[in-house]
């Protein structure tokens, strides 16, 4: 699979990555995340061209390293994340209690919470 972030206000970009798909991308609603020393369970969100959310996805990926890791991606502009207490508050790309990546490697699937 190719993945390419643009230069956007959500996250740095990212020259084209290849990564070897090892299972089907399933879509993916929170994460753990580890956040100022702490373990803060987030929405998630793919983000497109002009800041609209989109689904995110894991996928599983071949890694050198480990043998395999979870590849967290989005939309062109990569993903972003708000933890759950501020679920009220729309996505916005200004929004303090947000914060957005190119995307991410995770190694444990249970810290994810799939869409239905």
């Amino acid at each position: 699979m190719y993945l390419e972030i643009e230069e956007n206000p959500n996250c740095e970009a990212t020259p084209l990555q290849l990564f070897e798909a090892l299972s089907p991308p399933k879509a993916v609603q929170k994460m753990w995340l580890e956040r100022e020393g702490k373990k803060v369970l987030c929405w998630v969100a793919g983000i497109e061209k002009g800041g609209v959310p989109s689904p995110a996805y894991a996928v599983k990926v071949s890694d050198s390293g480990s043998g395999s890791s979870l590849l967290i991606y989005g939309g062109n502009w990569g993903i972003r994340f708000k933890p759950v207490p501020f679920e009220e508050e729309p996505w916005d790309l200004q929004n303090p209690h947000q914060w957005g990546e190119p995307y991410k490697f995770y190694g444990s699937e249970s810290d994810l919470v799939y869409a239905e």
